[in-house]
């Protein structure tokens, strides 16, 4: 583990692989909601076979032990780290990875900050969608995951005490019912090392993706999403996709939003059939 100081905060990373010049430019992995750098871990090998991989943690997130108290935490806030980060990396432009919430971020930094990406990849990005690109035909039943309405609902769980219960409700709503219960102990342990980060996501100022920026967006874009992901988050794929100009699109079988943990070896044939 390296640490980089970047706008008054020690941010922790892991910094793998060979990192030549002639190897092309490094690859940074940037992790979801109650993640951290460990998320990458099942695919940390073939990613950095070759090239130089970067997989921060964002600001309050594991190694720093955080109660949800002070501090800065919103999505601004870690668009700003990134920037700074990546520029304090000089080394050019880099290829970003961002998963749920970190595609969220990696899309708002490479929409701000074009000059820094050379190429994007977004895996099952988190958000909401403005009404510029609402599809207009989504079932009235679909579960919001990943919503304010969501976190608020597991965060209540979390702040009066009920641990396991708010992260049963956040992970369930992602991934599907019974996805907690499935979770592997050292995946449930990730969570809870993150767990007051959902705390301050509530109020975290996330804003909606919006047709005009999609369509600006200017870097070579991959999506990627789990065949089996339920919910809004293939909806949203779905749109930007659609709108983002040359974007390609991975849909990885028998997988759902924690695809890169499932599939690990179609999620990197993907990565790095696009990065070639």
């Amino acid at each position: 583990m390296k640490i980089l100081r970047v706008n008054d905060y020690d941010m922790a990373y892991l910094d793998i692989g060979p990192g030549h010049v002639d190897q092309g430019p490094p690859l940074i992995c940037v992790h979801g909601s109650l993640n951290d750098f460990r998320a990458w871990a099942t695919v940390l090998k073939p990613l950095s076979a070759g090239r130089r991989l970067i997989a921060p943690s964002l600001r309050h997130y594991f190694p720093e032990h955080w109660d949800g108290k002070g501090g800065k935490f919103s999505m601004a806030q870690h668009v700003d780290d990134m920037v700074a980060f990546i520029e304090a990396l000089d080394v050019g432009p880099v290829d970003l990875i961002g998963h749920s919430r970190g595609g969220h971020l990696a899309f708002r930094l490479a929409l701000q900050r074009p000059y820094l990406v050379r190429k994007l990849i977004l895996a099952e990005p988190g958000g909401t969608l403005d009404a510029s690109l609402d599809p207009g035909d989504i079932p009235a039943n679909t579960p919001a995951a990943g919503s304010r309405a969501h976190v608020a609902e597991a965060s209540a769980r979390i702040a009066a005490g009920d641990i396991e219960g708010g992260l049963k409700i956040f992970v369930d709503g992602v991934n599907g019912a019974g996805a907690w219960d499935k979770l592997a102990p050292a995946d449930r342990q990730m969570r809870e090392d993150n767990v007051y980060t959902l705390l301050a996501q509530v109020n975290e100022g996330r804003q909606p993706y919006t047709e005009t920026e999609a369509a600006a967006l200017s870097r070579p874009t991959l999506f990627i999403g789990g065949g089996d992901t339920p919910g809004m988050l293939p909806i949203v794929l779905k749109a930007l996709a659609a709108t983002v100009p040359g974007a390609e699109t991975v849909i990885i079988p028998n997988a759902g939003h924690s695809m890169f943990r499932q599939q690990p070896k179609a999620f990197c044939q993907a990565v790095l059939a696009f990065l070639a």
